[in-house]
């Protein structure tokens, strides 16, 4: 069976503190957990070392045995220097979308029309 790293969502409403949990896939998102292996707590800064702590033995046994992190635990643990990112790079999500290069072209269609007009009138 598929085992996860993975957040654990606690804390109330508007204040999150998450359970970094080794999980079965199937199981729910704050269901049923194998085991702890931390906590991460988004509402303090960026260097507070209180806002990641892990078990680092625990997190490397479990990468070890073949649990898979999730993007965000694996940005963590890419943090703490436990595992290895690879920075994902979409330039095609940056491109504009069909309706707006169709309007950048008429534009563009429309600004030449202008340009030739005004230099047929200065002629």
């Amino acid at each position: 069976m598929a085992v996860k790293i993975r957040l654990s969502r606690g804390g109330s409403k508007k204040r999150p503190y998450y359970y970094v949990v080794v999980a079965h896939a199937t199981s729910p998102r704050d269901g049923r957990y194998i085991e702890q292996i931390g906590t991460f707590d988004p509402m303090l800064k960026k260097d507070n070392p209180e806002r990641l702590k892990l078990l680092d033995e625990r997190v490397k046994h479990w990468l070890g045995v073949g649990a898979q992190p999730t993007d965000r635990v694996l940005r963590l643990l890419d943090a703490k220097g436990l595992a290895k990112r690879a920075p994902s790079n979409n330039p095609e999500k940056a491109k504009p979308k069909k309706k707006a290069q169709e309007r950048a072209a008429a534009e563009a269609e429309k600004a030449a029309k202008a340009a030739q007009a005004a230099s047929g009138d200065a002629a």
